[in-house]
């Protein structure tokens, strides 16, 4: 007869003592040559994140030629003057890192990761992709011609469309902020390497760039690194750029696009709201993510979970602009997409919510809850290096001071039901709203007419 056997129980662990956490600060300075360079320690983070702000506003480009930042970004990884195309590309999968860019309102944003190990090579391929970048004829003609296959395929989705549509609704035709932020067939066709050089040497240098390195640099003597890297990209100083003033026109008002047997809408509805600088953002913030921020917020409740309209619908805040003397500004937004019988319905529903949510106000319960998600989950949404160094450049180009995040979290935690209440009512008043529709205008331009909602046209596909 066997003996039975036996468990051995251990003590189920304890649960340390939660530690404060706050966003980190960066270490600020600059290089001889004007750069400007944002540093952050974070031990155990290997993969170093470098981002790059380069002051190249989409503003600047020149007429006729929107889109031009855009190749240039996309130019700085095809060669320099020490590697082509091919070799540059060789030379990063050595180092095992990334590099990326892309252009928006604001400016040129450049990204790398890499090993820490490999930081010093990888800091030099990024410098010679900005001090010297080849701009070849043969490698910008690629570029263009890939950016022309992409539009078709922007234009068919129903999302960009919307978006590219809602952007032609806000603002006047003459402002940047109305045509495509990569450019139209029209603009990236006229496109050559003589216009992406000159565009840099009118607008990349080191005195109107910040550079932010994010990772574990224990043991990296980073000065000297930066010495021997970006600290040889030379360029001189320039005056700072007046940017026009952001107009736009939100009288509540509906455009079909009109997409003929389309099975689906995809509704954008927006407007133009204050910018991070403005006192009531982190009210808004907190507000708007009740609103739509998440499967729990008050449009899934309704359009979602009770009506069973859409898989998803968002609300969100997106910075165009940023500017300390108030002339920035952000697109307030609701995004979703419902089945093409249901879009009559889906948007009576939703505007019964923005009208009951101005009449009722928040609960206490969704402010609590908005509160948990945005500011208990920050210590991991920040866990890795490239989410910290993304969020210090938003911080840069937006003109921010280096502890904005650091506050934004203290003020989400302190703004009450009431405030926040306020602040998302502000944000997506009922009458000032511009709706974009994009679906099947024989189905849904009867039922969207008859809500009362704004006047409704109707434009081609």
């Amino acid at each position: 007869m066997t003996e039975a056997a036996t468990m051995q129980f251990h003590p189920q662990p304890q649960a340390g003592t939660a530690k404060p956490w706050a966003f980190p600060a960066p270490e600020r300075g600059a290089l001889p040559n004007g750069l400007t360079v944002l540093r952050c320690d974070r031990p155990g983070q290997q993969v170093v994140a470098v981002e790059v702000h380069l002051e190249a506003p989409l503003d600047a480009e020149p007429k006729g030629l929107d889109g031009v930042a855009t190749i240039m970004a996309r130019a700085f990884n095809e060669g320099t003057d020490k590697h082509s195309a091919e070799e540059f590309a060789a030379e990063l999968d050595r180092c095992g890192a990334t590099m990326d860019a892309h252009a928006d309102h604001p400016g040129v944003r450049v990204s790398l990761e890499v090993p820490v190990s490999r930081l010093p090579k990888a800091l030099g391929l990024l410098s010679d992709a900005l001090r010297a970048p080849a701009f070849a004829d043969s490698e910008i003609e690629r570029l263009v011609r890939n950016r022309l296959d992409e539009i078709p395929h922007e234009a068919a989705n129903p999302a960009r469309r919307a978006a590219k549509e809602l952007s032609r609704q806000l603002f006047p035709a003459s402002s940047r902020m109305s045509r495509p932020r990569q450019g139209t067939e029209e603009t990236v066709k006229a496109i050559d390497a003589a216009a992406v050089r000159a565009f840099y040497e009118a607008h990349v240098r080191p005195a109107t760039s910040t550079l932010v390195v994010v990772g574990d640099l224990t043991g990296t003597d980073l000065d000297a690194v930066l010495a021997d890297t970006v600290g040889t990209w030379k360029g001189g100083t320039a005056e700072p750029r007046p940017m026009p003033a952001i107009t736009a026109d939100d009288t509540g008002r509906v455009v079909i696009v009109d997409r003929p047997g389309a099975v689906q809408t995809q509704l954008l509805i927006g407007r133009i709201g204050p910018d991070r600088h403005d006192r009531i953002w982190p009210a808004q913030v907190l507000g708007t993510y009740c609103l739509g921020g998440t499967l729990t917020s008050r449009l899934d409740r309704v359009l979602r979970e009770e009506k069973g309209y859409t898989y998803g619908v968002r609300a969100f805040s997106q910075v165009l602009r940023s500017a300390p003397d108030g002339t920035g500004a952000a697109m307030l937004a609701i995004s979703g997409s419902v089945d093409t019988a249901s879009t009559g319905p889906a948007l009576e529903d939703l505007w019964t919510v923005l009208r009951t949510l101005a009449a009722e106000g928040l609960t206490d319960a969704e402010r609590d809850v908005a509160v948990q998600n945005l500011v208990g989950v920050a210590p991991l949404k920040y866990e890795m290096a490239a989410s910290v160094a993304a969020t210090l450049a938003d911080q840069v180009e937006q003109n921010l001071p280096d502890d904005f995040q650091a506050r934004l979290y203290r003020q989400l935690a302190a703004t009450g039901t009431v405030e926040a209440t306020a602040a998302v009512v502000s944000a997506f008043p009922e009458d000032h709203l511009v709706t974009i529709l994009v679906g099947d205008a024989a189905e849904i331009e009867e039922p969207v007419r008859a809500l009362g909602i704004g006047e409704v046209s109707v434009v081609a596909g």
